[in-house]
């Protein structure tokens, strides 16, 4: 199965960054994961027609995620994700996809429809976004919209069925626009929100290597989804995950 390989691939790489620094510090991640070579064959054979998503990623069709928190201003920023029921066929696999809204003092700043893919192992994939921004009301750019399949652009994985701790992997991929990757930090992180008390949180570092020195850290409670997302380097700012309302 081609996913399997992609992921083998991977864990290859993650074993042999820690082989090759025996006597010295490694890094908690490579220095720029952009370096590193990404092409990777989709075929839609190794993807289902029925997203329901992971463990620390549920996509249940109806389900509403409601966070809140601060911009590095101090701003008041809400954000509303929807799994909606509406599917679109990207590189011949079925994604689902997943409105986010956010707002800046209650006013509508990004409205994103943002296409997720599952393969027959449980990986959720990114398959690109269409993102509009928004200011009085208005849209003003669609800047860092983008498409698996087009222009050269490719899928990434945004959560994995099995975290390995220390494994870093690519969540999208069109070169000088959206390079994000993530690291996994922890499998036993325990995190408070308003939503609730968690143990055992899946833990992760974000980056892109377009905006180096910016390090964001997001926390995954099982059988709940994100519970939190916080900036550490770079700038600062949070969303927190506050109620959510099933179908």
């Amino acid at each position: 199965m081609k996913c399997k390989v992609i992921l083998t691939a991977l864990i290859v790489g993650f074993l042999f960054i820690m082989s090759s620094c025996e006597d010295e510090e490694c890094p908690t991640s490579p220095t720029n994961p952009a370096d590193q070579p990404y092409n990777i064959t989709i075929d839609p054979a190794d993807f289902v027609d029925t997203i329901t998503g992971n463990t620390f990623m549920p996509l249940v069709s109806g389900t509403t995620f409601f966070y809140e928190g601060e911009d590095e201003d101090g701003i008041l920023v809400e954000v509303e994700e929807y799994i909606t029921d509406s599917l679109i066929i990207i590189m011949g696999v079925t994604c689902i996809v997943v409105e986010a809204t956010e707002y800046e003092d209650g006013d509508l700043v990004e409205d994103t429809d943002d296409w997720y893919a599952q393969d027959l192992d449980g990986n959720i994939w990114y398959f690109g976004e269409y993102s509009e921004e928004y200011e009085d009301g208005q849209v003003v750019s669609t800047e860092g919209s983008w498409e698996a399949g087009v222009d050269g652009a490719l899928p990434g994985i945004i959560m994995l069925a099995d975290p390995i701790v220390g494994l870093w992997y690519r969540q999208e991929y069109y070169e000088g626009e959206a390079e994000d990757c993530a690291q996994i930090l922890s499998l036993d992180a325990s995190v408070t929100v308003p939503f609730g008390i968690y143990d055992n949180c899946l833990q992760t570092a974000e980056w892109n290597p377009l905006e180096p020195g910016i390090v964001e850290h997001k926390f995954y409670a099982a059988d709940v989804g994100l519970l939190r997302a916080i900036a550490v380097e770079g700038e600062t700012g949070f969303e927190d995950l506050v109620n959510i309302v099933a179908p």
